[in-house]
């Protein structure tokens, strides 16, 4: 990668839909990242990064991007089933490379994707943004300290209030596109489960269906945009939304239990036609036991470790969720994501973030669809290959023959 001190990391954006927040982060003009070159096919959106980046190279080849000799890394911001392709593109041109979450919607392709990091030498980083939300730093803090014991037991319940909005408009509804919500929108909450477990998943059993969105009628054409309502909170009951995906075979619901590889056992449950937005963990010790109310401003982590007769609301301790001093994406997380990927894309070392993680998280998710879409059968999610693993927990730096 050809970067030299004092000077701005030069940035390459593929994809500016949803998550272009996250190239105007990055965007630090004089503060280590300048975004020189954006990949778009939709041409309102290219001329959104036009306004975005005064000076950009906009373009609908992601070719051009990519094998510019004017570009330090690549920030991989398309659809979930592109995401190892184009970053493999990137690392073979010797890119450091940024993918959102989740690397990909098959196993196969995150691994190839982590080898091809391995044998490149180029720089891998994944945007789980999670593992700089204050809360789960909070309760993965509690957990270290020992306020509970060792851990024994993860409960995570996932309403998405927004569901309907987010992930049954657009390509998100399709399998074809996202295998499924349970690894689409699952894999942050898997990452934190793994992360707040100390441990991975090996065995996954799942129900779920489409309840709810699957009968309503009321779909865009094929080719037609998304209505210009489509993200409104007056769009409730989940039976009145209108402008919908014209093809949905994503379910809407789900209910997964986890065997993870050091014994703990955990549930993950997620509804897309809830009324209201709220991720819960339960995290249960030998010693105690620690529950998230909320996960923004104003959010608290309680801890019951002491016995009592009945639950009571009253905790043996509560610790208020600090507020994020730059609160500008998911409670402050995402400009922390993105300050780390530019330290890591330019001097390396190691980061909160983990591909192998990733891959792990996608794993699972992968796994657990398969098993809700056979009627419940018990999968077994497959481990990574030791050297890659020995290659990312190493800071990318491979070990000394």
């Amino acid at each position: 990668m050809n970067t030299t001190p004092h000077r701005d990391l030069r940035l390459g954006v593929l994809g500016y839909g949803l998550r272009g927040s996250i190239a105007r982060l990055a965007h630090r003009p004089g503060a280590g990242g300048r975004v020189v070159a954006v990949a778009e096919h939709d041409p309102v959106a290219r001329a959104e990064a036009d306004e975005a980046f005064p000076g950009a190279l906009t373009t609908a080849d992601h070719t051009r991007v990519i094998e510019s000799p004017d570009v330090d890394a690549v920030v991989v911001l398309t659809p979930d089933h592109t995401h190892a392709d184009l970053a493999c593109q990137a690392l073979k041109a010797g890119k450091a490379v940024f993918v959102e979450k989740p690397l990909d919607i098959s196993i196969e392709r995150c691994d190839e994707l982590l080898r091809t990091a391995y044998e490149t030498g180029s720089r891998l980083y994944v945007g789980h943004n999670m593992r700089h939300m204050p809360v789960v730093r909070l309760m993965r803090d509690i957990i270290t300290r020992g306020e509970i014991g060792q851990v024994k037991t993860v409960w995570v319940r996932h309403f998405v209030g927004s569901g309907g909005d987010f992930y049954f408009k657009d390509w998100h509804a399709e399998r074809r596109y996202t295998n499924g919500l349970l690894l689409q929108k699952a894999s942050h909450d898997l990452d934190v489960l793994h992360w707040l477990a100390n441990a991975y998943t090996r065995q996954v059993q799942a129900f779920g269906d489409l309840m709810v969105y699957g009968d309503n009628p009321d779909r865009r054409l094929p080719g037609e945009p998304k209505h210009a309502d489509w993200h409104d909170d007056r769009n409730w009951p989940p039976n009145s939304q209108r402008g919908l995906n014209p093809v949905i075979d994503v379910e809407d619901v789900s209910l997964v239990n986890l065997r993870l590889d050091n014994g703990v056992l955990a549930a993950y449950q997620q509804c897309h036609f809830a009324p209201d937005y709220w991720r819960n963990y339960t995290v249960i010790g030998d010693a105690g036991r620690l529950e998230n109310f909320g996960d923004g401003p104003g959010a608290v982590v309680k801890v019951w470790n002491s016995r009592r007769p009945s639950h009571s609301d009253q905790a043996d301790a509560a610790y208020s969720v600090p507020d994020d001093e730059d609160d500008d994406g998911h409670g402050g997380a995402d400009p922390l994501l993105v300050a780390e990927f530019l330290r890591f894309a330019r001097d390396g070392g190691l980061t909160n973030t983990s591909p192998v993680a990733a891959r792990m998280a996608v794993a699972a998710g992968v796994r657990a669809t398969e098993s809700l879409r056979a009627g419940g059968v018990p999968q077994e999610v497959p481990g990574l290959d030791a050297e890659l693993v020995s290659y990312f927990e190493n800071g990318q730096v491979a070990p000394l023959r």
